[in-house]
């Protein structure tokens, strides 16, 4: 049984799994890139003020500010978009999709940070949890709600195979299940 609104048949299937596969393989290396222990002589304190790194990160120029932002803001944007295609619902609020996919993002964001307290070389920094989170409501509003109109206004197309291929049938329903008729027991 499918959920309401889900994307019927075997391309839902394939929507999922390909998300879920990707979503895996993408927090994968985000654990590898921000979980490794660096070599570092010293490390800098934790910064627990909201938005003091990015002041002292515009405060090193317009191209290394750039960098940095962007850094921070697409290390877990692709979750904003691998989220719900491993959801693989077409018929949602698109306000509670992005509520949903940013606040999952922001715990992710603050999973990686609390791991990052017991790796040498490391310090948690709440800007980067911020701009985590920003990056991936923004990629979410980029993408998904374009993505799934596409995919609603394919599935509504007259005439147009829901499976995508020419060589796949279209899945029908068989109808109702058969029932048996009740048989009474003998003496």
């Amino acid at each position: 049984m499918q959920r309401q609104g889900s994307i019927g048949g075997s391309a839902a299937i394939r929507i999922r799994v390909t998300g879920g596969v990707l979503l895996v393989a993408h927090l994968a290396l985000v654990a590898w890139l921000m979980l490794r222990p660096l070599d570092v002589p010293w490390v800098m304190p934790a910064n627990l003020r909201p938005l003091a790194g990015i002041r002292a990160d515009l405060a090193l120029g317009p191209g290394e500010a750039a960098r940095r932002i962007g850094e921070g803001l697409a290390l877990l944007a692709p979750l904003g978009v691998l989220l719900p295609m491993s959801h693989g619902r077409l018929t949602v609020s698109p306000l509670a999709s992005l509520v949903r996919t940013a606040f999952t993002g922001a715990l992710v964001s603050l999973g990686i940070a609390l791991l990052q307290t017991g790796v040498p070389g490391r310090v948690v920094d709440v800007d980067s949890l911020l701009l985590n989170t920003v990056g991936v409501a923004l990629a979410h509003l980029a993408v998904v709600p374009a993505g799934r109109a596409w995919l609603r206004r394919r599935e509504a197309r007259p005439g147009a195979r829901r499976a995508g291929r020419a060589g796949v049938q279209e899945e029908f329903t068989q109808g109702r299940t058969p029932t048996i008729p009740r048989v009474g027991i003998a003496p």
